[in-house]
């Protein structure tokens, strides 16, 4: 498969395209099985097409998205089509309608064909491909105003390929990580540490709190004495780097651009990669 063709078909809040290069440099030169438990929009998976994979979100619609994909990748495109046919017409108003429809279907728990289709739809005509949902678990981002067609018909149909011969899991991240054994390798790329306590960070309803880091840290150490490779990517923040700081981890920093921040001059800031290697 080229490079070209099997890449993210859904943009990420926190997603590693712009990270890869730093990513694939400290990839183990050798592993058994990969493992990544914040799945996202996978571009590391899609980056290494490792042979051996499980990977896993919290995130119920991502989830049955990739599955959709990987079984039924042209019903799904045809979906898409459709839902891409009336944008031009019905810009704004056709957005918001859509939304509602998807709202009403996770309301029902309708994890069909339908919803998968409008997932990608919502995801490339919203803004800044933000996943957001209010206390209800609706989703309420507001329309971009893009027209453009939701995919590329030949990355899902290469994706698709690839998906179908990996796990794919629903669930808690300790969960997706308890069949990984000694020369796995698992990358984990989860929700970001807030850089500031009025800091936005939660996109799911689930949220990912200060707590959930602390159990992330504590998998983190206990993978680690399994004989596991790991690697952890965050802010650069006091509070990660008590986490694993005094360790005997490699801590590398690097600069990233912010895409989300609605203030421009705030699209910069500083990662860290952690690794137990």
């Amino acid at each position: 498969m080229s490079e070209q063709s099997l890449k993210p078909f859904v943009k990420w809040a926190g997603g590693k395209r712009q990270l890869l290069g730093e990513i694939l440099e400290r990839i183990p030169h050798t592993f058994e099985n990969y493992i990544e438990p914040f799945l996202g929009g996978g571009a590391v998976l899609f980056a290494l097409q490792p042979k051996r994979a499980l990977i896993n979100d919290i995130n119920a619609s991502l989830i049955h998205t990739y599955k959709t994909i990987a079984s039924e990748p042209q019903e799904f495109i045809v979906k898409i089509k459709e839902l891409d046919s009336r944008i031009s017409e019905g810009g704004k108003e056709y957005y918001y309608l859509i939304r509602d429809l998807y709202n009403s279907k996770l309301m029902r728990e309708e994890f069909d064909l339908e919803l998968a289709a409008i997932f990608i739809f919502l995801n490339k005509h919203c803004f800044n491909g933000l996943y957001r949902v209010n206390a209800k678990g609706l989703f309420n981002v507001p329309y971009n105003n893009s027209k453009k067609d939701s995919i590329d018909e030949e990355v899902i149909l290469e994706v698709s390929k690839y998906l179908k011969n990996i796990t794919i899991c629903l669930g808690d991240f300790e969960d997706a990580c308890k069949s990984a054994k000694e020369g796995d390798f698992i990358f984990l790329d989860s929700p970001y540490a807030p850089l500031n306590p009025s800091s936005f960070e939660s996109y799911t309803k689930e949220g990912f709190d200060m707590e959930s880091h602390v159990r992330l840290s504590k998998l983190f150490d206990n993978l680690t004495q399994k004989g596991c490779y790991c690697m952890l990517t965050n802010h650069n923040t006091e509070f990660i780097n008590d986490l694993y700081g005094n360790k005997g981890y490699k801590m590398d920093v690097v600069s990233v651009k912010r895409m989300i921040n609605s203030d421009a001059s705030k699209r910069t800031g500083e990662e860290i990669i952690i690794c137990n290697y």
